[in-house]
């Protein structure tokens, strides 16, 4: 089965592992084509993933001297190891077009897709904004877990989850728009989640956030959330950090499948998608007997069990990611 992945922080986690290893001059832990996280494109191509987005992700408080220089720089040094990658092997290519996504879906090959999580580093620019666009990035998180020049995160102190973008944010959105980038709400504070389902002129994605109902998180969509998602085009990518699935004891992936079939009962079947957060936390946290992208079957099998039909499966593993790109995308 061809499926879409909407978010992985492995090129982050490797990037940051063989930094680490060479420094005390360690072999590599590997590279994108085989490595020991939960994400290579040797398991990928195996499992049938036609697209993978690939998150540049950076903590702006590890750069607190030369704060936004230092992060922007990161990343740019992220984005280029993912493109040396590129084409080294057949079945892997940068996707920057909607024809390289539908060559993906029509081949056995995967094609990654490169986005931003911190939309921190433009610190107030939209040259930058620009830049990372012109390196390939299609998809920019504008927040993470702290405010930044754009908005505020996610939060459980009330007054900061009500507030929205800041000026600079609104900017971001109508530059976004333009260019053709997609505009990610995930870890947003709710206030901002409402100014861009507002103020963009395209759909927006959350692209790893579940079901509040399900899982007091604010990490999550509420029941209102997710019908304004789904009213505006946009997808929720299901995430399967067991934090977000379930409040206590191992998540399994049953809760993956009830997180699916609730959030399309409330957004629809257009609306629901599929964003792991693999390699962004501790592999302990990840539901019972899943340990990467060989085992995504099991969640499918899962998904089935809850009575979400083939329809709807086949929308939420890849077809509705592959109409949201073509929403936004500009070529």
């Amino acid at each position: 089965m061809k499926w879409i992945d909407m978010h992985c922080d492995t090129l982050s986690a490797l990037v940051k592992q063989n930094d680490a290893n060479a420094k005390n001059k360690n072999r590599p832990a590997g590279d994108l084509y085989r490595n020991p996280f939960c994400v290579d494109m040797d398991r990928l191509v195996h499992a049938e993933c036609a697209v993978q987005f690939f998150a540049c992700y950076v903590d702006m408080l590890e750069y607190r001297q030369g704060l936004s220089d230092r992060a922007f720089d990161a990343v740019k040094r992220m984005l280029g190891y993912a493109h040396s990658m590129s084409g080294i092997k057949p079945g892997f290519r940068i996707a920057e077009e909607i024809a390289d996504v539908q060559e993906a879906l029509r081949s056995g090959r995967t094609a990654g897709i490169l986005t931003v999580e911190e939309g921190g580093v433009l610190d107030g620019s939209l040259l930058r904004l620009e830049e990372l666009y012109q390196k390939g990035v299609r998809l920019l998180t504008l927040t993470w877990n702290y405010e930044n020049c754009i908005g505020w995160p996610n939060s459980r102190d009330p007054e900061v989850m009500e507030k929205g973008l800041k000026k600079f944010g609104f900017q971001v959105v109508d530059k976004m728009n333009s260019i053709g980038m997609v505009i990610d709400v995930s870890h947003l504070s709710d206030g901002g989640f409402w100014d861009c389902i507002r103020a963009s002129r395209t759909p927006v994605a959350a692209s790893h956030s579940n079901a509040r109902s399900l899982c007091l998180h604010p990490r999550n969509l509420s029941d209102g959330m997710l019908r304004a998602l789904g009213e505006k085009g946009g997808v929720a990518g299901l995430n399967f950090y067991g934090c977000f699935l379930r409040k206590g004891g191992r998540a399994s992936v049953r809760d993956i499948a009830e997180h699916a079939a609730y959030m399309i009962g409330k957004a629809g079947e257009e609306a629901v998608a599929l964003g792991t957060d693999f390699d962004g936390f501790d592999p302990e946290d990840l539901p019972q007997g899943i340990r990467g992208v060989e085992d995504m079957e099991k969640v499918w099998e899962a998904m089935k069990k809850r009575r979400i039909t083939e329809r709807q499966l086949d929308k939420l593993v890849c077809g509705n990611v592959a109409r949201l790109l073509y929403d936004v995308w500009k070529r």
